[in-house]
């Protein structure tokens, strides 16, 4: 199984294949889990808590140990750096998107998705590798 270095780019690899149009792999849902525990609402609980400025464990655990074969890996072909990513929200279901709690600061792990070929940034995004255009140009991938 391939080995992500950086979690936040993982995060955004579930998120093609956990919470796009067709979903490859079982969806994590945090409020199911926290559900189980009696936590109603998972915002609510985060904030009671001050725990917004964080991974909750849960989740943390589940993206960290989830094992993504390398044949989904080479399904993946396009990703795109939005803090608003659905995923995120099953992380960290309290967070604003006003730090760099999910920037994605290595590109390194661009090798374990061999077919990738565009990369969407918004303005306010996840993407906080300097000279990262030049990394994805290297790499044949279109940038938008």
């Amino acid at each position: 199984m391939s080995q992500f270095r950086d979690f936040n780019l993982k995060l955004l690899v579930v998120e093609e294949l956990m919470y796009g149009p067709e979903p490859l792999l079982p969806v994590y849902d945090l409020s199911e889990e926290l559900a189980e525990r009696g936590i109603d609402d998972p915002a609510d609980y985060v904030l009671e808590n001050a725990l917004e400025a964080e991974v909750l464990p849960e989740p943390r655990a589940h993206f960290e140990t989830l094992e993504i074969p390398a044949e989904l890996l080479a399904r993946v072909e396009e990703l795109c750096f939005d803090a608003g990513a659905e995923v995120f929200g099953h992380c960290a279901p309290a967070w604003d998107g006003e730090d760099g709690l999910f920037d994605v600061r290595s590109l390194d792990d661009l090798a374990l998705l061999p077919n990738l070929r565009e990369v969407t940034f918004v303005e306010d995004g996840v993407l906080a590798v300097p000279d990262a255009a030049e990394v994805f140009a290297a790499r044949g991938i279109e940038t938008d």
